[in-house]
């Protein structure tokens, strides 16, 4: 999560550089196509929760399966994130964006919508690897292939090196080609000797009709309550939008240094996924809690570090983002409202941290439906109505937007706090019904049951 932070900076440091319309476009258009694959994209992904069980269990054979079951989700997505476009189009139009940023817009979007089969196509894929507990190799393949997006971002951005000078289209371009070097590692590794013969690899390829339907069962709440959030933020930043170029560049770039905290921090909550996952699959529910606070403290630190970075350096910040041509971003102009909206993020995002530890933690137990209705309760009938208000009628302006996004974030952890430590989640029964593990049996060596 550290690489792909970095990648997405980097990018929006290079858009910067590039113009000023550039940076306001590449957020917005950004958060709205990742809106609309976001929902396969979890829906593949969830299969990392049953790999994580299934491992628990001692069932190799099952992590084969259901991992192969992501992978037909994620394939079957592909014509139907393309035929999910035209409703992008509309909501680019009607955000009230300038004419110049909205043309902009349209060119990030119509690449990354095309490439899209990526991203739930890594997911599904990554999943047999970190559900496993092998989270090097996940972070290797993401390393190469984000380094492989940062290359080519200056390489088509600017055009160096040969290729053609392609501005916002290249950033979007160079993200889609980059896209496909996770995957393709993953699907080598996956069909190696020693893995088909261990899990089976090859022998699981088919559709597993009882599986998938556990799988969408499940994992659909999660998946809905992904899209949801992330389609809650994304409204957000077009609202943004409405209150002037100073704003939403303003916003864009303090977004866009909230990633350093924000994917980390969501590193933090998968490894909780992972982690309950697996000590559910071995009914540990009291390990599986553990690990958890774990996750929780390791992730406060983290913030704390980044947030004191936040308050003492913010323009710093917003100095990685000067532009170099006569379309330039004016830092000093952007910099008044830029540092308080850098000492909020500090301030939420120890919140943050929680709310995305703890439900994740909910959603290694299976616990996702709760996660869902809290969130869309929360999301639309609190945060969107109110920044509504404040942007639209009241304008009230940018701070004031940023001020009742922090009340949401305190909100959200809260009400996943209070799930978590009830503890209903540890009867959650997420896998099928087992029968009881003799040595004969596959995957009994794993749990020492053979000498």
């Amino acid at each position: 999560m550290g690489s792909f932070t970095v990648m997405q900076f980097v990018d929006r440091m290079y858009l910067s550089w590039y113009s000023a319309t550039a940076i306001q476009a590449a957020l917005p258009a950004g958060i709205l196509s990742f809106t609309l694959i976001c929902l396969f994209m979890a829906l593949a992904g969830y299969a990392n929760t049953f790999v994580a069980q299934y491992h628990g269990s001692g069932d190799r054979a099952g992590c084969s399966r259901a991992t192969v079951q992501g992978v037909i989700l994620a394939v079957l997505s592909w014509p139907v994130m393309l035929a999910l476009m035209p409703a992008g189009w509309w909501l680019l139009r009607v955000s009230g964006h300038a004419p110049a940023v909205y043309e902009a817009e349209l060119q990030y979007f119509n690449v990354l919508m095309i490439g899209s089969v990526t991203t739930p196509l890594g997911a599904a894929l990554s999943s047999f690897f970190t559900g496993r507990g092998d989270t090097l190799t996940n972070m290797y393949a993401h390393v190469a292939g984000n380094l492989v997006n940062v290359v080519l971002d200056y390489a088509l951005i600017f055009g160096r090196w040969g290729f053609p000078e392609m501005g916002i289209r290249g950033a979007a371009v160079a993200t889609v080609i980059a896209g496909f070097i996770a995957p393709a590692i993953f699907i080598t590794i996956f069909f190696r000797p020693r893995m088909r013969a261990e899990y089976g690899t090859a022998e699981h390829l088919g559709l597993d009709l009882p599986l998938m339907r556990r799988l969408i069962r499940f994992g659909l709440p999660s998946a809905v309550h992904l899209l949801l959030d992330v389609g809650s933020f994304s409204l957000f930043v077009l609202l943004i939008g409405r209150l002037g170029e100073v704003a939403l560049a303003a916003s864009n770039i303090a977004l866009a240094v909230n990633g350093l905290a924000f994917m980390p921090l969501l590193g933090f909550a998968m490894a909780a996924t992972i982690l309950v996952g697996q000590y559910q699959g071995k009914n540990e529910s009291a390990s599986a809690e553990r690990a958890t606070w774990t996750c929780m403290k390791l992730g406060w630190l983290y913030m704390l570090l980044i947030g004191a970075t936040f308050v003492f350096f913010p323009r710093g910040y917003f100095m990685l983002f000067a532009g170099r041509g006569t379309d330039a971003l004016d830092v000093n102009a952007l910099l008044p409202v830029g540092r308080y909206l850098l000492l909020m993020m500090a301030i939420w995002g120890l919140m943050d941290g929680a709310s995305l530890v703890f439900s994740g933690a909910l959603k290694g137990a299976g616990d996702t439906r709760f996660v869902m209705v809290y969130s869309v309760i929360i999301a639309w009938g609190v945060w969107i109505t109110g920044e509504y208000l404040i942007i639209a009628v009241f304008k009230l302006g940018v701070v004031a937007a940023w001020i009742w996004l922090t009340v949401y974030v305190f909100l959200l952890a809260a009400g996943f706090f209070l799930r978590f430590i009830a503890g209903r989640w540890k009867s959650i029964q997420l896998l099928e019904p087992s029968v009881p593990l003799t040595p004969d049996r596959p995957g009994a060596e794993a749990l020492g049951l053979v000498e």
